[in-house]
């Protein structure tokens, strides 16, 4: 960073961070490299190898030049294990007293009968690497006794930058850099400003196919390129640094030019291209073997570079192998027998359209650095520069010379402009930062900024993230400090509040865990197995699932069609460590598909969708009812010294929908019903009336055996789940509050025998409809079967709690209103009054 501003020299890693963190980027981690490193690390000579053979494993114990880092200028004799050097190779060598990354100490000691005075480094032991294969072999220019700590920069910081989509220029050296210099208030010496050669004919032959895919292509040549050449150790070291293996110098310049600028680049060994380099949609069926080794089917819609044999490159992704740099010969073969290595280079620097490339690298699962800074937006006026910079380092670095054509295929770009407010982003900030901070920080950014009252903003070649005056308003903000933005709470307009749906979705929930239920949030996502493991039949309309095109998770590819699923699931996690006593609920929506849904529109990004594209979409979209469900298993009430307890049955779940029924202001009519998951002889079906309409609304009771055992549920497992929607539409629209009276109640006992087929919630509909309106409350307190009611007979004994609001009852009253009562028990349900 510092080759680019000039940043104060107590500045550290972490400062920086904090800076660009302020100024809106992600810094996840500042790795400080080195820290805990100690010398004497020095450049080593090796004089002389002795091959130690008494051993299992090679040995060989060296004599190794330090010059004067030992103090003595005499040779340090070293064992080492490694077989990757030979005598007169330049080593790294750690001297007794360091101390090396983990801290290891190193001192002389014995072993393998041999005093050994220090060590030979590989990268693994250095913190350059994971690479235990060999040590450094350094190139033949440093002289024994050279700081090696200085000279592999080993002490360093390294930002670890967890770049955002829009913020594309900052996957290089020149993006972080512009955002330092602004953070710092610093100039910025940007690289991406070279002399740059004009176009002209004499460069390698171009043909661009589809401008629209790439509408800029600059290819340079650079000749007599030593093969043998190897990248400098700051280039190296860099690369490594930016989580990039050296490969070999041609291709890591190509990746540095990429980190420093921005810009991809693609060398090409010239002897392997045929004609002249082309740029167009694949074939359908071609083929293409990448850099990975992979042999790839062409799509259509993939971009292809080409040469006169066919594909040589997907454009942006990865180039192909046919003409990749070829590797310099072992020493000491004979050219005329083989391959020499690459002497000629073809370098590329090209912009290809984002989405192109994305939809390629996605098509082929083919990501590379390349395609992730492509589809993010690269500088389109960036590549003269990065073929320049290529082009430069070849020639210092390889030895070669710069072929002086230039071949430059592009469609002129028109700046795109922007209009905007000039006190804009103070109404978005609720800042007023004036007309002068937000022409500063705009400038700052590298826009063109005109006007007074209404700027007009030409935003830079490297912002295509920058598209209306939004944008450039949160560049302002981020550039002078999310930090110092006020706190102020945000002021609803008048008339607005909870929609009647919401406040029923509240009540619910409030009264749920009010009696003891615990909300359990599930993923809306289901698969057949859970299905079929509750039982419901092949025609159920529940089978019928919409299905995701792209689901989380292979094994449950569908939305949910009814909530259960997810909150045994949960019961059953919750059980399998150790919480046995448990009652969840859960409101949500489920997805029901009625076949008659459209083919969905894809809306516009530009502008706002119409009300007919809107209707179009919601046409798309199948039928998304919320419900509401809970589980229970265990005991519900806990025994203790206060008494026994009791597990929680049936009788919980059908209270827990009536519960639900309650706070929607419906008073659901109960019946036996046969429905899976649930147990036939323990569930009940709960009725509303909606509009006339005697209509379904859900079921309760304990699941099937079946069911428990397939799912794996602990015994007795009972569950309800309504649909709160329509218990909506069947409740009333206002509920009012309950009136409580000063006059005193009268209570009347009654014990019914029926048969018993009959249930006791149609008993209990016959005694209130007899009942009149001084009926309060009703209650059942006791079951009774024996010998002396007879085979096939139930007693039912109820509480009937009367109240006028305006009077005290007189005996007779609420004796009338008991015999009303019964009579239209007997009436309805042939009931007949014990002890009668």
């Amino acid at each position: 960073m510092r080759e680019y501003v000039d940043l104060p020299a107590e500045v550290t890693g972490r400062d920086l961070a904090t800076k660009l963190i302020s100024a809106g980027l992600e810094v996840e981690t500042v790795e400080r490299l080195g820290a805990d490193l100690t010398g004497p690390l020095v450049v080593g000579q090796v004089l002389a190898i002795e091959e130690l053979t008494e051993f299992k494993k090679p040995i060989r114990y060296c004599q190794v030049d330090v010059g004067d880092a030992n103090g003595t200028g005499e040779p340090q004799n070293i064992v080492c294990g490694a077989r990757n050097f030979a005598v007169g190779d330049k080593v790294v060598v750690v001297l007794p007293g360091a101390v090396l990354p983990g801290g290891f100490k190193i001192s002389s000691r014995k072993t393998y009968g041999r005093l050994s005075e220090g060590m030979i480094c590989s990268a693994a032991e250095l913190g350059m690497g994971e690479d235990h294969s060999g040590i450094i072999v350094l190139p033949p220019g440093h002289e024994p006794g050279t700081d090696a700590i200085e000279l592999l920069e080993l002490v360093d910081e390294v930002l670890d930058i967890a770049v955002t989509t829009d913020r594309g220029y900052c996957l290089s050296l020149r993006g972080i850099a512009r955002e330092t210099a602004t953070a710092y208030g610093l100039p910025l010496r940007d690289p991406a400003l070279l002399d740059v050669p004009a176009p002209n004919g004499d460069g390698y032959p171009v043909t661009v196919g589809d401008l629209g895919a790439c509408d800029h292509f600059v290819a340079r040549t650079v000749s007599g390129v030593q093969p043998h050449a190897v990248s400098p150790i700051w280039m190296q070291r860099r690369l490594q640094k930016a989580g990039m293996r050296p490969i070999s110098l041609a291709v890591d310049i190509t990746n540095y030019v990429m980190l420093e600028i921005g810009q991809p680049l693609h060398a090409y060994d010239r002897s392997r291209l045929h004609g002249a380099i082309g740029v167009r949609r694949a074939a359908a069926g071609e083929k293409l073997a990448t850099l990975d080794g992979a042999e790839r089917t062409l799509d259509a819609e993939d971009l292809v570079i080409t040469d006169e044999q066919g594909p040589i490159g997907l454009a942006g992704v990865m180039g192909g192998a046919h003409t990749e740099i070829a590797d310099a010969p072992e020493a000491g073969t004979d050219p005329l027998l083989g391959d020499t290595g690459t002497s000629e280079i073809v370098v590329e620097a090209a912009h290809f359209d984002p989405v192109t490339v994305a939809r390629t690298s996605r098509r082929h699962k083919l990501s590379s650095e390349a395609s992730r800074r492509f589809e993010r937006g690269v500088d389109p006026q960036a590549a003269a520069a990065a073929a320049q910079r290529a082009v430069d380092l070849l020639v210092l670095l390889a030895g070669g010379t710069a072929d002086p054509g230039v071949t430059q295929v592009s469609v002129p770009l028109t700046p795109r402009t922007i209009k905007v407010a000039a006190d804009h982003a103070d109404k978005v900030a609720g800042v007023a930062y004036g007309r002068e901070t937000v022409v500063r920080r705009l400038q700052q950014v590298g826009c063109d900024v005109y006007g007074s009252d209404e700027l007009t903003v030409t935003v830079p070649s490297w912002r295509p993230d920058l598209t209306d005056p939004n944008d450039l308003a949160e560049e302002v903000i981020r550039l002078e400090g999310y930090e110092n933005l006020p706190a102020t709470l945000p002021r609803p307009p008048a008339g607005r509040g909870l929609t009647p749906r919401q406040r029923l979705h509240r009540r619910v929930g409030r009264a749920l865990a009010g009696a003891g239920y615990v909300e359990a949030l599930n993923y809306p996502f289901i698969g057949t197995p859970v299905l079929d493991g509750l039982g419901i039949p092949a025609d159920d309309a529940r089978r019928r699932t919409v299905t995701l095109v792209n689901p989380l998770s292979d094994e449950e590819p569908a939305l949910r069609t009814t909530l259960l699923p997810g909150l045994l699931t949960a019961l059953r996690r919750n059980d399998g460590r150790g919480s046995h006593d448990l009652a969840l609920f859960e409101t949500g929506l489920v997805f029901l598909p009625t076949g008659t849904e459209t083919t969905p529109v894809r809306l516009p990004v530009t502008r706002r969708p119409s009300d007919e594209e809107i209707a179009q979409l919601d046409a798309a979209l199948p039928e998304q009812p919320r419900h509401a469900a809970v589980v229970l298993a265990g005991a519900r009430e806990r025994s203790g010294w206060w008494g026994g307890g009791r597990p929680a049955g049936w009788a919980d779940a059908i209270e827990a929908a009536r519960t639900v029924a309650r706070e929607a202001g419906a008073e659901p009519e109960v019946e036996s019903a046969q429905y899976a998951p649930w147990h036939p002889g323990r569930c009940a079906a709960l009725y509303v009336s909606v509009d006339g309409e005697r209509v379904l609304a859900g079921h309760a009771g304990e699941l099937h055996p079946r069911v428990i055992k397939a799912l794996g549920l602990p015994e007795r497992t009972s569950a309800a789940e309504v649909d709160l929607d329509l218990l909506q539409r069947a409740g009333a629209e206002t509920l009012s509050a309950p009136r409580i009276s000063t006059f005193p109640v009268a209570t009347q006992d009654v014990a019914l025998v029926v048969d018993t087929s009959v249930p006791a919630g149609e008993v209990e509909a016959a005694l209130r409809a007899g009942a009149g309106e001084l009926l309060e409350s009703l209650r059942l307190f006791d079951v009774f079967t024996g010998e002396q009611l007879g085979a096939g007979r139930k007693s039912l004994a109820y509480t009937l709690r009367f109240r006028a609001p305006d009077r005290t009852l007189t005996a007779e009253e609420a004796t009338a209103a008991r015999e009303a009562a019964v009579a239209s028990a007997v009436e309805r349900t042939g009931a007949v009054l014990r002890g009668a």
